[in-house]
């Protein structure tokens, strides 16, 4: 009973604290939201009811169990540890700035290491299949897009590691994904990897084999991805690239010369790839240009001319047809296979005014095909062009990080302004609202170790081993070669409710031998090599848990391996700097503080010893 009493009011206060740091993942919106919220949910679900259950049920089955005579034995490891530990815990209360130095210089060397991590927005999936888009120039027919396709396929489905493949051009009846007929999405099944030919270890050999594969065929540019991959990048940015760059501007031409030349700059770049621009213009344009000189000579007017030429190609209503309540109109204009010759347009008589006759269309108009636009696109009243780049070889982040360097080398015209989207952004949405919402955590979970601890001292020793708690899982990113995103970020936030958990327990039985009697330095000694057992289950147990999503291959282990190496990590880091920094920080942060209550005390005495 008394042990269940002593771990009452820790228990309640580290429950608390864990809630508290899950907290931040509520905070995270679409994509990232789906993904881990359900995770802290589950977390705090089961937290809460372990702790009801370790009030009520634990001490039943205890008094149930365990009944006689009650002796306390530690096993092999335990009690090997303790006695590794004892002179490294007496040499880190005699001598703590050592260790506090020593704890820092980890914490700064992490810090660099940190900013030599790539970054992405979350880790990318094997899907195990690959999306192969293909684009032609605007003015292709759907029947040629079919034709054009198909010699993909085949070039593709001729590979060994290729099961099968198949497309969709255009836009289907339902049109859930509209897409103009110069356009084709493929979808190439692979092999299981057993089957492929030997020499061929990854996917990306094997994508590098379908490019070049399709390549061979002319009139096609290509855009590698995986069918949810491709998907995903075009709900978060509607491109379908991982890093898209928006331009804005009111002159089209204008815009489109200078995303031909941000395409250059992106090009220049590591691990760019299928960079383009969105096809502006392209499209074949029947242009009409009307010789005003010659109407005002045959005594038209340019309406006249514009309303032949109106419905000859578009049609003019002549009249309506009734059938009983309904009517229908009647359209009159030139049959399709004139209207493809340009010789028998010109031809078209156009009647002169007062019934003077007529005059062939040539007399004061010119035809000719020019190249169109082929689409505007608007977004916030003003005129985009989107650039995309997709990512290969490297991480996003520092794509992104170099492509603003070189991209800002491109002179900008007055009136256009560029903007970076695609996962880029994701991340850094996630990373804004992550950095306004875990100080605030933190600083309501320092007022909960205050009013556990009873002391401002003692929550600033517990509150100091976050940060170098942190440096185990950076290390261990860096040493695993995984990039940092928004599922190391959750590992991260995982990790900082453990360390301030183990402080917690330490600094509580310190405080009780304090408030015992017993002098700071031995009181710290004793307090911490009494929690040793707890600390080290506390570290190892939840870094065991997490290796099976560490080693993990299926898919889906993308997402969940980043977790797992920064908590296993930065747990074991954070279980040795719990053991040799926090006591080094607590002998010198609250031997401080006696010092300082105890100089008023001294002071008058030594002033009566001067004058007597």
């Amino acid at each position: 009973m008394a042990a269940g009493q002593e771990m009452i009011k820790p228990t309640i206060f580290g429950q608390a604290i864990i809630f508290l740091v899950f907290a931040p993942l509520f905070a995270f919106s679409g994509v990232e939201a789906k993904t881990f919220a359900p995770m802290a949910i589950t977390i705090m679900l089961a937290l809460g009811a372990a702790f009801i259950l370790s009030l009520t049920f634990v001490p039943a089955m205890v008094a149930i169990l365990i009944r006689g005579k009650v002796a306390e034995k530690e096993v092999w490891f335990i009690a090997k540890t303790k006695a590794l530990y004892k002179p490294l815990l007496n040499m880190a209360v005699a001598k703590p700035w050592r260790f506090i130095a020593g704890g820092v210089t980890i914490f700064l060397l992490s810090g660099v290491v940190y900013t030599t991590l790539g970054q992405e927005f979350i880790p990318q999936l094997d899907e195990k299949n690959v999306a192969l888009s293909s684009s032609r120039v605007p003015s292709t027919s759907l029947e040629q897009s079919m034709k054009m396709q198909l010699g993909v396929e085949k070039a593709v489905t001729a590979l060994p590691e290729v099961e099968l493949m198949f497309s969709k051009t255009g836009t289907a009846e339902v049109a859930t994904d509209p897409m103009p007929p110069n356009i084709s999405d493929g979808f190439v099944i692979l092999k299981e990897k057993k089957e492929w030919p030997k020499g061929v270890e990854s996917k990306a050999e094997v994508m590098e084999k379908i490019e070049k594969a399709a390549n061979g065929q002319i009139g096609n540019a290509y855009e590698l991805s995986q069918p949810i991959q491709l998907r995903f990048n075009e709900l978060i940015a509607g491109v379908r690239g991982d890093v898209a760059i928006k331009l804005y501007g009111d002159d089209l031409d204008k815009m489109s010369a200078l995303a031909a030349k941000i395409v250059a700059a992106l090009q220049s770049i590591p691990g760019a790839a299928d960079v383009k621009a969105e096809q502006t213009g392209g499209s074949p344009t029947l242009d009409v240009q009307f010789d005003r000189a010659a109407i005002a000579q045959y005594g038209l007017s340019v309406e006249d001319v514009a309303d032949t030429v109106a419905a000859a190609m578009g049609g003019r209503e002549a009249g309506l047809v009734f059938e009983g309540d309904r009517r229908f109109p009647i359209m009159v204009r030139v049959p399709q296979h004139t209207r493809d010759s340009l010789d028998e347009l010109m031809a078209l008589p156009v009647v002169l005014p007062d019934g003077k006759g007529t005059i062939p269309l040539s007399q004061v108009a010119r035809f000719t095909f020019t190249d169109g636009l082929n689409q505007i696109s608007r977004e916030n009243g003003k005129r985009r062009v989107v650039i995309q780049a997709n990512v290969r070889g490297r991480d996003v982040g520092s794509f992104v990080n170099e492509a603003m360097s070189k991209v800002e080398a491109v002179e900008i015209p007055a009136g256009s302004y560029l903007e970076w989207g695609g996962q880029f952004q994701n991340l850094k949405a996630a990373s804004d609202r992550l950095m306004l919402v875990v100080p605030i955590c933190f600083a309501a979970i320092f007022g909960l170790l205050f009013l556990a601890l009873g002391g401002f001292g003692r929550a600033i020793a517990v509150f100091a081993a976050i940060p170098l708690g942190l440096a185990g899982g950076v290390f261990t990113l860096a040493a695993t070669g995984i990039a940092f995103s928004v599922s190391a970020a959750v590992g991260f936030i995982c990790l900082s409710g453990v360390a301030v958990l183990n402080g917690l327990v330490v600094m509580s039985n310190i405080r009780t031998h304090i408030e015992n009697g017993v002098e700071l330095k031995t009181a710290i000694v004793n307090g911490m090599f009494e929690r040793v057992r707890p600390v080290i289950m506390t570290g190892l147990v939840p870094a065991i848990g997490f290796i099976p999503m560490a080693l993990a291959h299926g898919t889906g282990a993308e997402v969940q391996k980043p977790l797992a190496t920064v908590v296993i990590g930065g747990l074991v880091g954070a279980t040795f700097l719990t053991l040799l920094v926090l006591p080094a920080i607590t002998a010198v942060i609250l031997g401080a503080l006696q010092k300082k209550r105890t100089q008023p005390d001294t002071a008058p005495a030594a002033e009566v010893n001067h004058h007597a």
